[in-house]
């Protein structure tokens, strides 16, 4: 039994697409996960599978092979790849377009697209977003990687820690000083080649998202033509704010989604399992804790959908996505302790789905953004009346 609902909001063809992307993550997904995790990566093939089908697409231009399609099918993405029930898997695909090809797409100049926007859609060429560093985690004004000129290139030295396909990936979009002296204003984004003289990464051994490759980043004197500077410079503190949104939206979105699936194998659970001559289900502890799960889960997913159908219209919503991430990954933290604790002792066992799950459900309310970050933002707005304004090219 699912609880995912399907409102106004979605369109016949997004229920089409939902269907055709559940049984492609059923025959090309579901079946190599457990592989996958013990692996610590997603192999180039399935990439390859994404672009080929359109996947990465979805919301990106037609002249570089997107379907120019609506926010929707991103929500549809994130909730089917919930379903697969491996963090690091969703991570490392949804990575490469949503934080790194949105990137590009963005602020990108032709050529640039060309090289990296087309075949990354494809699934060619595969993408990440280097933020964080190991000195400092959600405050990205305080960055130290420098990228300073140098005849007909920047010369970058620095470090990044905790990035998601950041030891397979083909090239880097890294958010670099090209001013030291400045905060904010001395931001920029630069695309770094895997294989640029200089860079080197290690692979990072974490307590859930296993099948991600995530990794630390080093650069020694690592030379980037100038012409891979993305957007202008010292914009690039603002390229990232604004991206911000639909990466937190996207969380939350997972985070409730997650929540709904782990819900959904309870229930299938608690339906089949039998003590004190009972079936589980007739206890009224349990069901009244199905209830309260069920309850909360239909909350969130009606908010976010809201948010989604308002961000659809091009508002920008920083209080409200950043409410939405705190509340969606609380969520799914809570949810995923409550159904392992009904699955008793199977729920410890990680030949059954939960401990997977409530290793993986940790990590949102960390990564994107912490829950103390997401609630710095949201009282800096209404107690301080801070304004964040959209960026206007």
């Amino acid at each position: 039994m699912s609880f995912h609902t399907t409102p106004y909001y979605f369109r016949k063809e997004h229920k089409l697409f939902r269907q055709t992307f559940r049984d492609f993550l059923e025959k090309e997904v579901r079946p190599h996960i457990d592989r996958w995790e013990k692996e610590g990566r997603i192999p180039r093939e399935v990439y390859e599978k994404f672009g080929a089908m359109g996947f990465f697409g979805m919301t990106f231009p037609e002249e570089y092979g997107g379907m120019d399609g609506d926010v929707w099918y991103n929500v549809i993405f994130d909730e089917e790849i919930a379903r697969m029930n491996s963090g690091g898997f969703g991570a490392s695909i949804g990575a490469h377009p949503l934080l790194a090809l949105n990137h590009v797409n963005a602020a990108g100049n032709e050529r640039l697209k060309q090289q990296y926007l087309l075949p990354g859609i494809r699934g060619e060429k595969i993408g990440c977003l280097a933020i964080t560093e190991p000195g400092g985690g959600s405050d990205v004004q305080s960055i130290r990687t420098s990228a300073i000129k140098k005849d007909d290139h920047y010369l970058v030295n620095g470090s990044k820690t905790f990035i998601t396909n950041g030891v397979f990936s083909d090239f880097l979009v890294v958010v670099v000083k090209t001013d030291p002296k400045e905060k904010a204003k001395g931001i920029s984004l630069l695309i770094v080649d895997r294989d640029s003289e200089g860079l080197s990464a290690t692979a990072l051994d974490k307590l859930g998202w296993r099948a991600s490759d995530t990794g630390e980043i080093a650069f020694d004197d690592v030379k980037v033509p100038l012409e891979n500077l993305l957007g202008r410079e010292a914009q690039g503190f603002f390229y990232v704010m604004q991206h911000f949104v639909s990466e937190r939206l996207s969380m939350a979105n997972g985070g409730v989604a997650a929540s709904s699936y782990a819900l959904e194998l309870t229930l299938k659970y608690i339906n089949e399992r039998e003590a004190f001559g009972k079936k589980l289900n007739r206890f009224q502890v349990l069901r009244h804790r199905i209830a309260q799960i069920a309850a909360e889960i239909e909350m969130n997913r009606q908010f976010v959908y809201s948010l989604y159908y308002r961000y659809n219209q091009g508002e920008y919503l920083v209080k409200e996505a950043s409410m939405a991430k705190l509340l969606g990954t609380q969520l799914a933290d809570k949810v995923m302790t409550e159904c392992l604790q009904m699955f008793g002792g199977y729920g410890y066992m990680e030949s059954f789905p939960m401990a997977r799950m409530f290793r993986d459900a940790r990590l949102g309310q960390i990564g994107g953004g912490t829950s103390e970050i997401m609630c710095e933002i949201i009282s800096k707005i209404m107690i301080e009346g801070q304004r964040y304004q959209q960026l206007k090219e």
